[in-house]
């Protein structure tokens, strides 16, 4: 679905059952951030970040407001409404960049046909993702986003425009915060697995593991763990199936197509899971 240069398209599928609020927010959220492991935006928690952001810290909001206003950002984000999900959170600077860049991230992905304004979304994102680094270092997904961010960008230019700009290695290293803070990152796993497979794919396995320590094993290590920590996610399935092409191609085709169908299948449980079990329906239809 296209959408115009400086506009949002819409969620263009039905999301009535995506609808999480207050108490069916908190209940639902161990299942929805399986993958990422956001902790639940309560008082406590809204509190912590506070404290932690210091200067950077939202002005003017205590902790039981700030709680309300993240829990709304994600509320969105989960339902399709990810323009709203990622003004809220932008609102709030470093504090709620998790939930704005996510939403900009995933909306730019599947929502977004013009390539320009997907990587001028993508670097939008990862200038967001560094000041919430540097503001929230101690925050696994400061880390991840950060890479989300990259990784997208650098797959929207020339492999070789992304090694000069040395991308690879940036992405490598908040893979590798991201693991130090919270080594069961489902979502890390995939994307550091996809690392590997991508460099692979791409320059070969002779060069990438010479230059850049990508190898296969690797790959195959970090999807397999991703596999076995959120294998309900379509997300998850939907890059082993990636991984499999990148780096063995026709070798692996049916086992992609197995990995493809597997994604399709799975229930989704929010806005964004529905996309990425779409993607996967048209990937073997």
């Amino acid at each position: 679905m296209a959408t115009k240069k400086s506009g949002w398209a819409r969620f263009p599928h039905d999301n009535k059952s995506f609808h999480y609020a207050g108490d069916n927010l908190r209940k639902a959220w161990p299942a929805l951030h399986a993958g990422d492991g956001e902790p639940y935006p309560d008082a406590k928690r809204a509190a912590a970040l506070i404290k932690a952001a210091g200067k950077s810290a939202p002005k003017g909001k205590d902790a039981a407001e700030l709680a309300l206003a993240l829990q709304a950002a994600w509320s969105a984000f989960h339902h399709g409404d990810f323009e709203q999900a990622f003004e809220a959170g932008k609102a709030l600077g470093p504090v709620g960049a998790s939930v704005a860049i996510k939403a900009i991230g995933i909306h730019a992905s599947y929502l977004v046909d013009d390539e320009a304004e997907q990587l001028k979304r993508y670097e939008q994102a990862a200038n967001m993702a560094e000041a919430a680094i540097a503001a929230l270092p101690d925050e696994a997904n400061s880390h991840y986003r950060h890479a989300f961010a990259l990784g997208r960008y650098s797959q929207g230019i020339s492999i070789a425009k992304a090694l000069k700009m040395g991308l690879a290695g940036k992405v490598r290293d908040s893979l590798e915060a991201t693991l130090n803070l919270d080594g069961k990152h489902a979502e890390a796993h995939t994307a550091l697995a996809l690392y590997h497979a991508e460099i692979i794919g791409k320059i070969g396995a002779l060069i990438g593991g010479m230059t850049y320590g990508a190898k296969a094993s690797e790959a195959e290590k970090h999807i397999a763990t991703a596999l076995k920590l959120t294998p309900d996610s379509p997300i998850a399935h939907v890059e082993h199936a990636n991984l499999l092409l990148l780096i063995y191609r026709d070798k692996k085709e049916d086992a992609a197509a197995t990995a493809f169908e597997k994604a399709a299948k799975l229930k989704p449980k929010d806005a964004m899971e529905k996309l990425d079990a779409e993607y996967a329906r048209g990937q073997i239809e």
